[in-house]
């Protein structure tokens, strides 16, 4: 199994770079110089399935990473989207954060409200600067946003196959 160390956004500038979404506690670890990631992209994206990492650096709290790959911004415009993973195989297991759950983890698991009546469906994870946010599928096919947080997601019960969604009056309503 893969583990995501982070995923490409939008190009930064001229010369290749790219913002990331960080998903690992380890960013300069995972992203340093010469560190080769793993992709994980849609098909024949044309991204390469592995990355070398040219350069790292935080611009208003926003990793930007470039790669030996990628010289220019409209190589750069291709990542967006794509994935950074390693070899799970090789992650030590991350004992200090009980709570921390992947993506793969999520997608799939039932969504029920406290009493247990359906929702819908885990489909993604957004992962953001202040909060994560889950994405349900709801049951009328609506997709919607929920902040990952303990005040509205109390329950991740991976085992049994659902979260719990104890969602604010409205929430549910503002989806797209």
């Amino acid at each position: 199994m893969s583990t995501v160390v982070a995923r490409i956004g939008k190009p930064h500038g001229l010369r290749g770079e790219v913002t990331v979404q960080l998903h690992t506690d380890e960013p300069e670890r995972r992203l340093a110089v010469g560190a080769v990631l793993e992709t994980e992209a849609a098909a024949g994206s044309g991204v390469p399935r592995a990355l070398t990492v040219r350069s790292t650096r935080v611009h208003r709290g926003i990793w930007l990473v470039g790669f030996e790959e990628v010289p220019d911004r409209t190589g750069a415009e291709g990542l967006r989207g794509t994935r950074l993973v390693v070899d799970g195989a090789d992650e030590a297991p991350a004992e200090d954060d009980a709570d921390a759950f992947a993506e793969d983890e999520l997608v799939g698991l039932a969504a029920v409200d406290p009493s247990g009546s359906a929702l819908g469906e885990v489909v993604g994870l957004e992962l953001g600067s202040a909060q994560d946010r889950l994405v349900l599928r709801l049951a009328d096919g609506r997709e919607v946003l929920v902040p990952f947080v303990e005040a509205i997601v109390p329950e991740v019960d991976v085992e049994g196959g659902r979260v719990v969604v104890d969602a604010p009056a409205g929430l549910l309503d503002l989806g797209s």
